[in-house]
């Protein structure tokens, strides 16, 4: 665990690192109101669930309302364990069951650039949610049922390109957030690793991205994946929107390895037939410990 006080943010070459990871993790997109010209990692942003709508919190180094008084300790149990600096538990609308698996030196390097950004005094916005969802305490049940710590770990007898692809796909970029269908409890169903839900964050469908051949993208070129995460373009000339066009703005900026590198790993995906559980049968996979999707 990193123990080291809060400072001012780092070099020049660790903010600019952060800055990509940054990119690479889509934070902007969660925590700035863009809808309503909100400060950049302002948070605020509304998040509908069936669970209540939540609102993220300012990240910028605000001491009062933001992170300016985090320490690197703090920083990195928020992302690692999903617990905020006082201690309380985050809801996993925070996607830190993905972010637990990034790397001590990542994690340092995204609060150096978060850190270097300007501070936007904003209070945080309190969740929308109904009794008893609204009680905190309850995430440490979740946890012990639904959470597995990280880091991320290398597979072994693997690529370097692979692993690389792994850790982009299943930390920083946190695709079976939106991708893998959810219990009842909100939990991630680890027999359905990114084969898609009918209703996504956004209320729409989220599509399949394993190499099933019929609903995901088995079929699919390594061009295919490469201009999508480009352009957002798909084989058949049409433009993704919603939530993934943010995504794509995000993975854009990323550089032609690192787009490589995910297009190696997807393309290990075991093929599943897209998502559409019948949840009167919950499976025991869903009440076991957390799984990292190697």
């Amino acid at each position: 665990m990193l123990v080291s006080p809060a400072a001012a943010a780092g070099g020049p070459d660790e903010i600019a690192r952060g800055a990509y990871l940054v990119t690479a993790a889509g934070c902007a997109n969660c925590h700035t109101d863009s809808a309503h010209d909100g400060q950049p990692y302002a948070g605020g942003v509304a998040l509908a669930t069936p669970f209540g709508t939540f609102y993220t919190p300012n990240i910028t180094p605000d001491p009062e309302t933001g992170i300016g008084r985090w320490t690197d300790a703090q920083f990195a149990r928020a992302l690692r364990e999903g617990v905020r600096s006082d201690g309380a538990n985050y809801f996993p609308a925070f996607p830190y069951p993905s972010f637990t698996l990034i790397t001590d030196a990542d994690a340092l390097a995204i609060k150096a650039y978060l850190f270097s950004l300007p501070a936007v005094r904003q209070p945080d916005r309190p969740h929308d949610l109904p009794f008893p969802v609204s009680w905190r305490l309850l995430q440490t049940g979740w946890k012990l049922l639904f959470f597995q710590p990280g880091p991320f770990r290398p597979a072994p007898g693997r690529s370097a390109a692979y692993n690389r692809g792994a850790y982009l796909v299943t930390a920083l970029a946190h695709c079976g957030e939106c991708h893998t269908p959810r219990s009842p409890l909100g939990s991630p169903d680890p027999s359905g690793f990114l084969a898609g839900t009918p209703e996504g964050p956004d209320g729409k469908k989220v599509p399949n991205i394993t190499q099933d051949k019929v609903t995901g993208i088995g079929n699919w070129s390594d061009a295919d994946i490469l201009a999508l995460l480009k352009t957002g373009m798909t084989p058949d000339f049409n433009f993704v929107g919603g939530a993934m066009s943010e995504v794509v703005r995000d993975t854009a900026e990323l550089t032609d390895d690192d787009r490589a590198a995910i297009a190696e790993y997807l393309e290990t995906v075991p093929p599943k037939p897209f998502a559409n559980q019948d949840w009167s049968k919950i499976h025991f996979e869903y009440w076991t410990p957390g799984f990292v999707p190697l």
